[in-house]
């Protein structure tokens, strides 16, 4: 039988469900005609879903775990519930492997969880004594499944427009930026042209020692940052201040 991942939803509630192989596990006692039976969480599966299913017994199962979840109070320990959900699984595989193999961007664990979700609320409405019960939950858990499937693929990711144009647009002003200490600034006032620089560049750079007592060392190397090369485009106008100083 096919089985989940060992990290996902369906895989713990096998582990639930079953137990230690020297554990206490769940049971059912159904009645088939005259007859008594007490069947295990295997053997009911196996009535389910096994080769040689008997309609009746199939129906017994359904109609005794589907009751016994429902008659479950409200602070007990869900185990008939559990045990309900762990019936259903073998009815979902088919379709949660068809669903990943359309939609790679699906991610499984949540479509495990869509499905538990929709087993837990059909088993509200479910009808014990109905035709086909453990039908009517697959198909609530497939369906939900499928829904679940479609509506995040239509999801398609945008760029959140308002707070890219703030950052965008948002600007600091001269006298708010870092500047130097006793450093220099290179401003490039772009030319009128449309192409090329659109703003103009400011270039900044300390002063760590004096040469000869007029310009800090880096200064040489900040204007050859700063300049073009001689077959280059002009991109601009390059003025030379102390940082700080009025423009």
């Amino acid at each position: 039988m096919t089985t989940t991942g060992p990290g996902g939803v369906f895989a713990r509630i096998d582990r639930s469900v079953l137990g230690p192989p020297d554990g206490t596990r769940p049971s059912l006692t159904v009645h088939v005609g005259p007859r008594t039976v007490l069947l295990s969480p295997e053997e009911s599966r196996k009535a389910l879903y096994g080769a040689r299913r008997d309609a009746t017994l199939r129906a017994a199962v359904w109609r005794q775990a589907v009751t016994e979840a429902r008659q479950e109070p409200p602070d007990g320990d869900g185990a008939g519930r559990l045990l309900v959900v762990w019936l259903v699984l073998p009815g979902l595989y088919r379709n949660l492997h068809r669903i990943l193999r359309l939609w790679r961007r699906v991610d499984r664990a949540d479509l495990e969880a869509e499905a538990i979700l929709a087993v837990l609320a059909a088993l509200d409405a479910a009808d014990p004594e109905g035709p086909d019960t453990g039908g009517f939950l697959i198909k609530e858990a497939v369906n939900r499944m499928w829904a679940y499937a479609k509506r995040v693929t239509r999801e398609i990711p945008v760029v959140d427009v308002g707070a890219f144009a703030e950052a965008r647009n948002a600007t600091v002003a001269p006298e708010e930026g870092t500047r130097p200490p006793e450093g220099w600034e290179v401003h490039i006032t772009p030319p009128p042209r449309r192409e090329g620089v659109c703003a103009t560049l400011r270039f900044a750079e300390p002063r760590r020692r004096r040469d000869g007592g007029r310009t800090g060392t880096g200064l040489t190397d900040l204007v050859l940052r700063a300049r073009r090369h001689e077959e280059a485009d002009l991109i601009g106008t390059l003025v030379l201040r102390p940082a700080g100083a009025r423009r």
